[in-house]
C-alpha cells in the first residue's frame, strides 16, 4: 500500500471517527481533504460509499431515539434534490465545483461556531426546503449535512434524538445518492479499489468514535473540527 493510499486511509479514519463521536461530519471532513488528492468527482463517489456505511453504523447505535415522522418530510424532499445534484455534478467545471464546496464548508463552519440561536421553525415548508437542499448538496457534493443540521438545531431536538434523526436522513440520502451514481456509471474500478483499501481505516475510525464519546467532550472536538473545516474550505476556494 503506497503513501497515497495510506493518506486516503487516514482521512477516512478521521472522517468516520468524527461521525462516530459527534453524530455528523463524515462527508464534511472527507470532502474537505480528499478532492486535493484524488479529484472532486472521484472523491464524491468514494465518500458516497463510505458515508452510507458510517451513517448506518451510527444509526444502529441511536435507532431507539429515532422519530421517523419528524424526518419523513426531509426524506421525501431529498428524493427530488439528489438527482438534480448528480445531474449538475456531471456538467460542472472542477475548479468551480471545488470553490463552491469550499464556500459551503466555510459558511457552515462559521455558522456553527457562531453559536447563533435560531428560532424554532414551524410548518412543514421548512422541512421540505431543508430536505431538498440537503438532497441537492448530497447529490452534487456529498455534503447534505449543513441544511439538515441547521434545521435540526432550530427544532431543538435532544442530543440522542438529534443523532438518531440525522442518521436516518443521512442513510436514506446515501442510498439514493449511491443508486444515482451507480445508474450513472460513476463507480469506476479505481474508486472501488480506494473504497476497499480504505475500508479497514473507516471501520476502525467509526468504532473508535463510538467508544471514545464516553471520554472525549464531543462539543470541544466538534469546535476543533469546525475550525479545521474553515481552513480547509478556504484552501479549496483559493
Amino acid at each position: 500500500m503506497n503513501t497515497t493510499f495510506l493518506l486516503i486511509g487516514g482521512i477516512l479514519f478521521l472522517a468516520a471517527f468524527t461521525q462516530g463521536l459527534s453524530g455528523f461530519g463524515v462527508a464534511l471532513v472527507a470532502m474537505a481533504l480528499l478532492p486535493n488528492i484524488i479529484g472532486i468527482k472521484d472523491a464524491i463517489i468514494l465518500v458516497a460509499l463510505v458515508g452510507f456505511l458510517v451513517d448506518l453504523g451510527v444509526l444502529l447505535r441511536y435507532w431507539r431515539s429515532l422519530q421517523f415522522k419528524k424526518v419523513l418530510p426531509l426524506i421525501l424532499a431529498s428524493f427530488i434534490g439528489v438527482p438534480i445534484g448528480i445531474f449538475l455534478l456531471r456538467r460542472a467545471d472542477e475548479e468551480l465545483a471545488l470553490a463552491i464546496l469550499g464556500i459551503i464548508l466555510v459558511l457552515y463552519a462559521l455558522y456553527a461556531l457562531s453559536g447563533l440561536k435560531l428560532p424554532e421553525l414551524k410548518g412543514r415548508i421548512w422541512a421540505y426546503s431543508a430536505g431538498f437542499l440537503g438532497g441537492l448538496l448530497g447529490g452534487a457534493y456529498n455534503t447534505p449535512g449543513p441544511p439538515i443540521i441547521m434545521y435540526a438545531s432550530c427544532k431543538k431536538w435532544e442530543p440522542d434524538e438529534f443523532k438518531g434523526n440525522l442518521q436516518s436522513f443521512f442513510v436514506q440520502n446515501s442510498i439514493v445518492v449511491v443508486l444515482g451514481h451507480h445508474l450513472s456509471g460513476n463507480f469506476t474500478p479505481y474508486v472501488l479499489s480506494l473504497f476497499w483499501q480504505g475500508f479497514p481505516f473507516m471501520l476502525t475510525g467509526l468504532l473508535a468514535g463510538l467508544v471514545m464519546d464516553r471520554w472525549i467532550n464531543p462539543e470541544v472536538f466538534r469546535k476543533i473540527v469546525l475550525v479545521l473545516l474553515v481552513i480547509m474550505g478556504l484552501r479549496l476556494i483559493f
